[in-house]
């Protein structure tokens, strides 16, 4: 089976890959200077479209990610709006935020609408990496994203699971735990961390190969979009850590993960983490920070303490509005990912 001739060409069609591309190159100059030179006047939005599957993911990603791409066929009007950046995505979902637990060993299981997993019953400092050519979470993933190379379509982006942060992870694997064991036995806690951190190094790494540039995004590839060859990883369970734990254990491991992308890449925050911003400062892979709900309301903060080259993903809540965000920030090294009715003006000097 393959995607029908007129969704192959429609997710083909030069004007829809030229419209994305000129959407990036509008927010790679947000990366580079801190403004966006779309008229030098608005300010830069981003919320895109994803592929709806009607057949199952674990067991038919070929087929998951055909119907995503005939969905995303039908839709292909919302790229060409110039009001903000709506980007036609693939994600694959598989596992939810527990997708390297389930590699690792990790009972995991859905409940009630969401996944969770148990806890590793093994002692913390003996965690070894999975076999990637016997693993059959790998085996799937590699699956659909083959379907989506073979389907030889050029216009969507393909969203990887999520590969969140060693930290997360082992939060994930071993709860408070890990937390504890940074304290009392370091070098259990290092090991086990490294680990992690390796296997997401190693499955980013191998999917750069797999993925044209200009398609792959990380997770939540419609919302935190970036320029193409930026990563990204989930640092939520930074906000547990003191400054220096984080400096110490934590830092390095997301530099060395986001340095395997050729610019660098984002931390996705939500929480509060402005303790960790004289290290976000120094990280030199650290390119954005996506922040959501209390970090969000931190926005400030963030704004000033930041390096002016590091730039935020803002999604507004009701502590922090758009309008609130733009006499904060005046527009500059910001962008909002949001759903927007109209453009957003930049404020006036």
């Amino acid at each position: 089976m393959a995607i029908s001739t007129k969704a192959k060409e429609i997710l083909n069609r030069p004007d829809l890959i030229k419209q994305r591309d000129l959407w990036f190159e509008r927010m790679q100059t947000v990366f580079l200077s801190g403004t966006s030179s779309w008229n030098q006047q608005y300010i830069l939005g981003v919320n895109g479209i994803v592929g709806v599957g009607k057949h199952n993911p674990y067991t038919e990603p070929e087929l998951w990610v055909e119907d995503c791409l005939e969905d995303l066929a039908t839709r292909y009007e919302a790229l060409e709006n110039n009001i903000y950046f709506r980007p036609l995505c693939v994600e694959y979902p598989v596992y939810g935020v527990h997708y390297i637990d389930k590699m690792l060993g990790a009972n995991v299981y859905f409940y009630e609408g969401q996944w969770y997993n148990d806890y590793l019953p093994t002692p913390i400092g003996q965690l070894t990496s999975p076999d990637l050519q016997q693993d059959e979470v790998w085996s799937i993933t590699k699956r659909a994203v083959n379907a989506f190379l073979e389907a030889d379509v050029a216009l969507p982006l393909f969203g990887l699971p999520t590969i969140a942060s060693a930290l997360n992870i082992a939060v994930n694997l071993y709860g408070g735990e890990i937390l504890m064991e940074m304290l009392t036995e370091p070098d259990n806690a290092s090991a086990d961390l490294t680990t992690i951190n390796n296997l997401l190094c190693e499955l980013h790494t191998t999917l750069r190969g797999m993925i044209p540039m200009q398609q792959l995004q990380p997770v939540i590839s419609w919302n935190r979009t970036q320029p193409p060859g930026y990563g990204q990883l989930c640092g939520c369970t930074t906000q547990l850590l003191s400054p220096s734990l984080y400096e110490e254990f934590i830092a390095p491991l997301d530099e060395k993960l986001l340095s395997v992308y050729p610019h660098g890449g984002m931390i996705h925050l939500c929480g509060s983490h402005t303790q960790h911003l004289d290290t976000f400062r120094k990280m030199k892979s650290l390119k954005a920070l996506q922040l959501n709900d209390r970090a969000a309301a931190d926005l400030s903060i963030y704004f000033e303490q930041l390096r002016e080259d590091q730039i935020i993903y803002l999604n507004p809540c009701k502590e922090l509005s758009i309008e609130k965000a733009l006499e904060i920030t005046h527009g500059e090294r910001l962008i909002i990912a949001a759903d927007l009715d109209a453009p957003i003006c930049r404020p006036k000097e």
